[in-house]
């Protein structure tokens, strides 16, 4: 009979959820994310003259890293190895809002959820930082998981982005 999948002990206390016996699968995860802002500020961004640097290159960078990372910052999240992590920024100038996208992959047994989530809102948060000291009212929103695919709980597709 196979072990129930909980974050709590016989105690009540939290533990991390043992997968040992779960089966290897390909898990894909799709998150996004929101940052609206001036227009000035994202005609910024795109024409390369924010005093920090290139923002959405860094954004991408701090993305992919904190994706590596998820298992440190989210309590009981199990370590995956990561065999892909793509960040994609679609920008709305005349709107002044960046979207956001993250696409993880593993092959693993357990999710990838966090890896897309945690991707999309440390991207998100480094374009805020690097572009704070021109626009300190810009947002982030929107924080979503978009579409997972593989392991046990099968294909989920969000039916409103």
């Amino acid at each position: 009979m196979a072990k129930e999948l909980t974050h709590f002990d016989r105690d009540g206390q939290a533990i991390m959820v043992d997968v040992s016996e779960k089966p290897l699968t390909v898990r894909v995860a799709v998150a996004k994310s929101e940052v609206r802002m001036q227009p000035e500020t994202l005609q910024q961004i795109l024409a390369q003259r924010i005093k920090k640097g290139d923002v959405f290159s860094v954004a991408r960078l701090a993305g992919i890293m904190a994706a590596k990372q998820t298992s440190a910052l989210i309590p009981l999240c199990h370590p995956l190895p990561l065999s892909a992590v793509e960040i994609d920024f679609d920008s709305e100038p005349e709107h002044g809002k960046v979207t956001i996208m993250a696409t993880t992959k593993v092959t693993g047994q357990t999710g990838i959820e966090m890896e897309a989530l945690t991707a999309v809102s440390v991207a998100a948060l480094t374009v805020y930082d690097m572009c704070k000291a021109i626009d300190k009212e810009m947002v982030i929103e929107g924080i979503c998981l978009l579409k997972k695919t593989g392991g046990k709980s099968g294909t989920f597709t969000r039916s409103s982005s």
